[in-house]
């Protein structure tokens, strides 16, 4: 069954079923173009925006009291799920994402009408006082500023403090450092995983200070920045009402102009999660470096074996949530470079590649999160040190001859570790074949290392 809804442009047939009106249903047809529709997080941010707006409006009294409560509970409704298979649009559509504040917008007012106490226009009273060059970059703002407050910070604290938990049950344990691939004088497996969990914790610091410029929005700029057909105040009037219905700080912008056609604070946002995915990639990489083998590779750590890793190989096991990290990270920086590209292209009162930019966003946001969990769970807490590996390998190792330097010079150190390496035999047999040192001052020496 159909039904004719009417808009500017005329008539259009749209499912019964459907909340949503012509200008929907006129980007349904428009922009079949891929699989990707707008994120749920982001139509869930411009839902809080209508809700708060209309109380805006009701205070300044430009909307009655009857059509904000009409609204207000519309929003209600639509935040707690109950119509989410009415937002269909895709993310390749209009760059402003007009169609997706219009889609809003006629949900809102289609739901009010199944509700049956008032009937609200789409424009004349759910988008009034707004427009979507500044309802959209608002709610772009706030829907990474939840996501990344709500969901990825709080992945990042457990993984932090998952990796201190292993430190401490590592801080004694001895083993070979490494730089350039090579082997280095000994580290504690308590300090090299310090190093791990203190760059992630500088990457929360970043991020901590990089979210925060989010809570500044555009609303009451308009169309262009100017506010055209905004009441005076009604940008921190706004403010106020978002920030009381989620708990957070937002504030309007000082220049909307800059808001409406710059993307900096986005792109600064997800600069901070292309560090976070730089280090995670780091670490993952030792880790699944430390665990190779089990024979034949470094060996000096053990992980959990969560699946058989061949087809053809028997009892084969793979790193594979190290993997999945990598994988991730690379997404992300990939995802840096659309988010950059896109932010490049505000062109004069406008950027015209929002939807594409938060469809990024929130897409390195969630995996991110994803794979920290995962990562944490299924390999982080089941990390073990094999000691003895470690003690060989320390043991074995030419670069302890460093510790020979102080005392016998470098020359004499560097023809130790080489007369040790071309004759198989340890540091302390050469430096007493080349009678450099005695038996007790060489123990007394490596000694300092235990």
């Amino acid at each position: 069954m159909k039904r004719i809804e009417r808009d500017s442009m005329g008539e259009i047939e749209i499912e019964e079923n459907a909340l949503w009106g012509a200008q929907t249903q006129r980007s349904l047809l428009n922009f079949n173009i891929g699989k990707d529709t707008m994120p749920m997080e982001l139509v869930k941010a411009i839902v809080v925006v209508k809700q708060a707006c209309s109380k805006a409006n009701y205070k300044m009294n430009i909307l009655s009291e009857s059509k904000f409560k009409a609204i207000y509970q519309a929003c209600e409704e639509i935040l707690e799920g109950k119509f989410d298979n009415q937002f269909p649009l895709s993310v390749w559509q209009t760059g402003s994402g007009t169609q997706t504040n219009m889609n809003v917008n006629e949900v809102i007012a289609n739901v009010v009408k199944l509700n049956g106490v008032e009937t609200v226009h789409p424009n004349d009273d759910v988008n009034l006082s707004q427009s979507s060059n500044d309802v959209f970059p608002s709610s772009i703002n706030i829907a990474i500023l939840l996501n990344v407050k709500n969901n990825l910070m709080n992945e990042l604290k457990l993984l932090i403090e998952e990796f201190k938990v292993i430190e401490s049950q590592n801080i004694d344990v001895l083993k070979i450092g490494r730089t350039h691939l090579q082997d280095a004088t000994p580290i504690t497996f308590a300090e090299e995983i310090s190093g791990w969990w203190s760059a992630l914790q500088s990457d929360f610091e970043i991020i901590e200070v990089a979210v925060k410029r989010l809570e500044k929005l555009a609303l009451g700029g308009t169309a262009v920045g100017n506010g055209i057909n905004c009441p005076k105040g009604f940008d921190k009037q706004v403010c106020e009402e978002i920030s009381k219905l989620l708990g957070e700080n937002f504030e309007p912008v000082k220049n909307k102009f800059s808001a409406l056609s710059s993307k900096n604070d986005v792109v600064n946002i997800h600069s901070s999660l292309k560090v976070l995915a730089c280090d995670l990639m780091k670490i993952a990489n030792d880790i699944r470096w430390l665990a190779s083998g089990p024979r034949c590779g470094l060996g000096e750590l053990t992980i959990p074996e969560n699946e058989p890793g061949s087809s053809i190989m028997p009892g084969k096991v793979n790193p594979t949530q190290c993997e999945a990290v990598t994988m991730v990270a690379v997404q992300v920086i990939a995802n840096d470079v659309a988010v950059s590209m896109g932010a490049t292209q505000g062109n004069f009162e406008l950027n015209v590649y929002m939807p594409m930019i938060i469809y990024n966003c929130m897409k390195s946001i969630n995996l991110l999160t994803d794979v920290m969990g995962s990562f944490r769970t299924k390999c982080v807490c089941g990390i073990k040190a094999n000691k003895e590996k470690m003690k060989n390998n320390v043991d074995r190792s030419l670069m302890l001859v460093t510790l020979f330097s102080p005392t016998i010079g470098y020359e004499k150190s560097v023809k130790v570790a080489k007369f040790a390496f071309e004759n198989n035999m340890t540091l302390k047999d050469a430096c007493l074949n080349l009678d450099y040192l005695s038996e007790g001052e060489i123990d007394l020496i490596l000694g300092k290392i235990r």
